[in-house]
């Protein structure tokens, strides 16, 4: 567990800078474009289908999710993102692993994306501590997914956020019924509505899809084995070119 050494310019949008700011993990998850995603801790079976295909359509364009570890919508959105590209904000010191549910998750977090937190070493959540948690998340992301929320519920809060630091919020639609927080939300139009993923996920080309498609899929470390089975000789190639280099079993771009 280290402290950043840099701002982070997302953070900027708050009315203070929350310092230090320690990580586990990839800090150069922190460059690239960024998403959060929050919602219900007891999604629907309709929302968790959505909240996995959002995610995992975003991070395979090389958009960054966002999202607090939480149980629900946080953990399906972390699980779903293609070779963990996904930045956990944490409301507790990050030598802690909360909750203790998704242990093996934050764990793969740590190794493969980032975990972030205001709170030193052995601190523990508490209430306030989520409320600003939330808020980082909102801060971190160029727009905010409620994919499910009730009223007063605390992904409602994050909405809140949202609107302070002028950042835009979408929900999904719902059945008469369900997810009331985010129906309210629609009703006062105060969010916009996703109703086809792929319409929403192609607003969100980057750059690299026009770039190698080999160093692209290479570019957070892949396994030398999935990349033999979709590219072929054309690793050892890249390889023998100076493009990428392995290391245990893993290929990076150089």
């Amino acid at each position: 567990m280290k402290h950043l050494t840099q701002d982070i310019k997302e953070f900027s949008v708050l009315k203070k800078y929350p310092s230090p700011i320690y990580y586990i993990g990839n800090t150069a998850l922190l460059k690239n474009r960024k998403i959060s995603i929050v919602g219900s801790r007891r999604p629907s079976s309709y929302t968790q289908a959505l909240t996995h295909e959002l995610s995992s359509k975003l991070s395979l364009r090389g958009i960054t999710i966002v999202s607090g570890a939480a149980m629900g919508v946080d953990s399906l959105a972390h699980n779903a993102t293609y070779d963990f590209n996904t930045i956990a904000v944490m409301a507790n010191g990050l030598n802690i692993r909360y909750p203790s549910v998704n242990t093996s998750l934050i764990k793969n977090i740590e190794e493969k994306g980032l975990c972030l937190s205001a709170y030193a070493k052995d601190e523990k959540a508490r209430a306030y501590t989520f409320v600003q948690r939330n808020e980082l998340v909102v801060a971190l992301g160029e727009v905010l997914i409620i994919t499910q929320a009730e009223l007063n519920s605390g992904s409602l809060r994050s909405f809140e956020f949202a609107q302070k630091q002028n950042k835009k919020v979408f929900v999904l639609a719902h059945r008469i019924g369900e997810s009331l927080g985010t129906q309210d939300l629609i009703i006062q139009n105060k969010a916009e509505v996703i109703y086809d993923i792929d319409d929403f996920v192609n607003q969100y080309k980057i750059e690299e899809e026009n770039k190698d498609e080999i160093l692209l899929f290479c570019k957070y470390g892949i396994n030398i084995q999935l990349a033999l089975e979709k590219f072929g000789n054309k690793i050892y190639e890249y390889e023998l070119e100076g493009k990428i280099y392995s290391k245990n079993g893993i290929i990076y771009p150089k």
